[in-house]
């Protein structure tokens, strides 16, 4: 067997000595931005806190604006999740541990439960790994002689992400009391219940519950303790859920009810409703605790009943316990233990292993989502993986570095389970188009309502004026009586400065904002369409003409009307005279007398 080290990506970006890619070790608590990546600068303590075992007297947390702060501690004296939890009360927002042995990279797993780890192993919530010795000596030498070190630290290839389904698996236990790992678990359970029941039914994933089992050694197996902790004479074996071997509940009593569950899973498959296992496991938590002295098989098997799982063929599927020889559903759990292709031995309870690659980190529902989300190829993620309860809410802070409009309220950035993104948003209808950072304009018809459509415009005197049109093109053009980008500026031009017009000799002009006025002396009136002077006689004679002229045109056009209608009478009166004197030859018509008929 072998046990994989779950890596990260680091890059380190500056200074130019030191520049590169580094593997590191992912830390089996906090929580890893898996699909995702972060970017900060390396601190070390520059007391003889270097360790991280007390806490921090000064704070790491970053300058608003600047990068976050990643924390560089030493290994060693206290356990692993301390250190980052001191960092992160700190103000860091990750931790790296240089490693104090020239080894390869191991995996920073949570301490055995005790008094004092539990106040804040289920709290840490930033990421850590653990780097070589040799990279951190490097790293301490650059920030110790001053250098701004910046690295990035990368989740994205840490889950393949090959097609649009993902198969995960949760290896488990139902014991209910082993301490906090065992209160993190059944919390999770109930917790990612609803996410991965409607991951399951979409038919987006592929989930199998996993349960780990040991052997007893074969000179053990009539021994008490291999008795009272093994099914099958010896062959799956679990610890003793109390660690007292002369009271409570045995090995045995767990392992019979992991075959159980891993029963309802198989006969829920089979009627194509997998996603029950969920609800199983769940409610037996609730229903059965060992507290209680209900977990058995009386209880269990009014779970099933309450649920309309075939309580026989859960039955059948579990077999003899007692039966000295292999049990089908057992053996093959024992078999999947071992590691295969990229994934190595499962020798951590629990272990969550997403597209076979095990997951390191909180098992809370958030960080867990947003690995299996992480899982997916790229624009085949199903909406859950879109919800609040996977956003990196990146966009909170500087937003995000992306695009906004601060008046109306817009902005470009947006929060995914994979980091932000600044894309250009639809908004209001109207779709804004640009590279999402830097610029986004809003383009097509109804732009111009949302911020003016980012043209220039300005009210004056009541009346406002407009860069903005409503065209697909999107440009900002300045009105009539203006000149400048469209955009920034759009300045008055003096139309009576520039001699455009009122160029008459007896018209006096007068620029106005926007516009112009020009007044014509002698008593003349001044025409705008002939940029002319005229008497005001000689307008109203024109005026006078202009009106009989369209009198007579109507006059013309009565005349012509009446004429038409006579025609149109006396041509219906003469058809109607000849067609009475056709019809009168063959019989007498209403109004005239009858012909003697000689």
């Amino acid at each position: 067997g072998r046990f994989v080290v779950e890596k990260n990506s680091l890059r380190v970006t500056s200074p130019e000595s030191i520049k590169g890619t580094h593997d590191s070790a992912i830390g089996n608590f906090g929580i890893p931005q898996y699909g995702g990546s972060m970017a900060g600068t390396v601190l070390y303590p520059k007391d003889d806190n270097r360790k991280g075992c007390k806490t921090f007297d000064a704070s790491f947390k970053a300058n608003a604006g600047a990068l976050p702060n990643f924390l560089l501690v030493d290994r060693g004296d206290c356990f692993f999740a301390l250190k980052v939890w001191n960092a992160q009360n700190a103000g860091a927002a990750a931790v790296l541990v240089a490693d104090d042995v020239s080894e390869a990279l191991i995996t920073m797993d949570t301490p055995e439960e005790d008094g004092s780890s539990l106040s804040y192993i289920a709290n840490i919530t930033i990421p850590s790994a653990l780097v070589t010795k040799s990279f951190g000596e490097k790293l301490k030498k650059a920030v110790s002689s001053g250098d701004m070190v910046s690295l990035s630290l990368d989740w994205r290839e840490s889950v393949p992400h090959p097609d649009d389904r993902v198969e995960y698996e949760l290896w488990t236990n139902s014991n209910d009391e082993c301490g906090v790992k065992c209160d993190m678990l059944m919390e999770f359970l109930k917790d990612f219940k609803g996410a991965a029941q409607v991951l399951e039914k979409g038919g987006y994933t592929q989930f199998t519950p996993r349960y780990i089992t040991w052997y007893c050694p074969e000179a053990f197996t009539v021994s008490k303790q291999c008795r009272s902790q093994c099914l099958n004479k010896g062959r799956y074996c679990a610890p003793d859920p109390e660690q007292d071997f002369s009271s409570g509940y045995d090995g045995k009593d767990v392992v019979l009810e992991n075959l159980r569950q891993l029963c309802v899973f198989r006969v829920a498959n089979e009627t194509k409703n997998p996603w029950i296992w969920w609800d199983y496991v769940t409610d037996f938590h609730i229903r059965c605790p060992m507290k209680e002295k209900k977990y058995n098989k009386e209880c269990a098997d009014s779970v099933i009943a309450s649920l309309g799982i075939d309580l026989k063929k859960v039955e059948k599927c579990m077999g003899d316990p007692e039966a000295d020889a292999d049990n089908p559903v057992l053996k093959e759990e024992q078999d999947a233990q071992i590691g295969k292709g990229s994934r190595g031995d499962v020798t951590i309870l629990p272990t969550l292993v997403v597209n076979n690659r095990q997951y390191r980190g909180k098992l809370g529902k958030g960080a867990v989502l947003k690995a299996i989300c992480s899982g997916f190829q790229e624009t085949t993620e199903p909406s859950v993986c879109l919800s609040g309860a996977v956003e990196t809410n990146e966009c909170l802070v500087n937003n995000g570095g992306c695009w906004q409009d601060k008046t109306a309220n817009i902005t470009a950035c947006k929060d995914t389970f994979r980091g932000r993104v600044c894309e250009c948003p639809l908004f209001d209808g109207v779709q804004f188009k640009g590279d999402g950072y830097s610029s986004c304009i809003a383009s097509g018809p109804g732009r111009c309502k949302i911020s003016n459509g980012g043209c220039w415009h300005e009210n004056r005197n009541g009346i406002s004026f407009s860069a903005c049109l409503d065209t697909v093109d999107g440009k900002c053009t300045c009105p009539p009586g203006f000149k400048g980008d469209g955009v920034n500026s759009c300045e008055d031009i003096d139309e009576c400065e520039e001699k455009k017009v009122c160029r008459c000799p007896e018209c006096s002009c007068k620029d106005t904002w926007g516009s112009f006025e020009c007044t014509c002396g002698n008593d003349l009136l001044y025409m705008r369409d002939q940029d002319a002077c005229i008497s005001k006689g000689a307008a109203a004679g024109k005026s006078s003409w202009v009106a009989i002229s369209i009198v007579l045109i109507a006059l013309a056009v009565a005349a012509a009307g009446g004429a038409y209608l006579l025609y149109k009478y006396s041509l219906r009166s003469y058809m109607d005279s000849e067609i009475r004197a056709i019809m009168s030859q063959y019989m007498p018509l209403e109004n005239q007398s009858e012909v003697p008929n000689h």
